[in-house]
């Protein structure tokens, strides 16, 4: 945008004889790829929908905190049980699992370090989920009545895990492909055709963005630049169209009669 303008600016000059040429001509134009295009979004009734379809399934402590953070799949697997403040209710993000080498760092840009208010009952089920691995950890079985705040998880245990591994290693982390797999597969059973697991993180953005949230606050949220929450992620519903054509009469209301 800014280049537009300053070229149109120059242009100006030049028509009015203040400049010779116009220097903005002789820039190199890059094609554009076009408008990018990261997927659908659901509205607040199609996330209650979805995360009831989910809800039983092993994947659902991991869809609720898509849903619930605008994490992206890679950072939530690489979250551990030392990233959770429950007290305040807040969740640290500053890794994530890189699939393809299989090793968990830090984010490739300061944006992506970021810690985050969560709600309480995602508080409520991530320490249901916790209080599952500690169960493992000790063997102690279901509805067995023991203190489970006495048992202490490694400081790297993974909130998510691999399933495989879960009883004897709590560091050893799932599979991105299984997560993406698994959740197309029980979300295509529910009737969302198409619906990806990174889908979520721009069903959240969008519904803080029809909240009335503020961009730069959404973006900081989830770790991205607020041009690219726009351009990208924000997309259009049908339920925020009809709250603007409400606004829109308010402002005009009585012009055309």
């Amino acid at each position: 945008m800014v280049h537009i303008i300053f070229g149109a600016c120059l242009s100006a000059a030049k028509r009015k004889r203040l400049l010779i040429s116009n220097p903005m001509e002789y820039v190199e134009q890059v094609p554009s790829a076009g408008e990018s295009d990261h997927g659908m979004v659901l509205d607040a009734d199609g996330l209650r929908r979805l995360l009831d379809g989910f809800r039983g399934t092993v994947l659902f402590p991991i869809v609720a905190t898509a849903a619930f953070t605008g994490a992206r799949r890679n950072e939530i697997l690489a979250l551990r049980w030392s990233d959770l403040d429950p007290v305040n209710k807040t969740l640290r993000i500053e890794r994530a699992f890189e699939g393809e080498t299989g090793v968990i760092k830090g984010p490739k840009t300061e944006r992506g370090k970021r810690t985050i208010g969560i709600d309480g009952d995602l508080v409520a089920l991530l320490l249901t989920e916790r209080d599952k691995y500690r169960r493992l950890q000790a063997g102690v079985p279901d509805g067995a009545d023991v203190d489970l705040s006495l048992i202490v998880l490694p400081e790297d245990a993974l909130m998510f895990p691999s399933p495989l591994g879960a009883s004897a290693d709590l560091t050893r982390p799932r599979s991105p492909r299984g997560i993406t797999k698994g959740f197309a597969y029980q979300a295509r059973k529910l009737g969302f055709d198409g619906l990806r697991f990174h889908d979520l993180r721009g069903s959240h953005e969008t519904a803080l963005l029809d909240a009335g949230e503020p961009v730069h606050v959404v973006a900081a949220r989830c770790g991205h630049d607020p041009a690219v929450l726009l351009k990208s992620y924000a997309k259009w519903t049908k339920k925020a169209d009809m709250s603007t054509v409400a606004t829109i009469g308010k402002i005009f209301k009585g012009i055309l009669g």
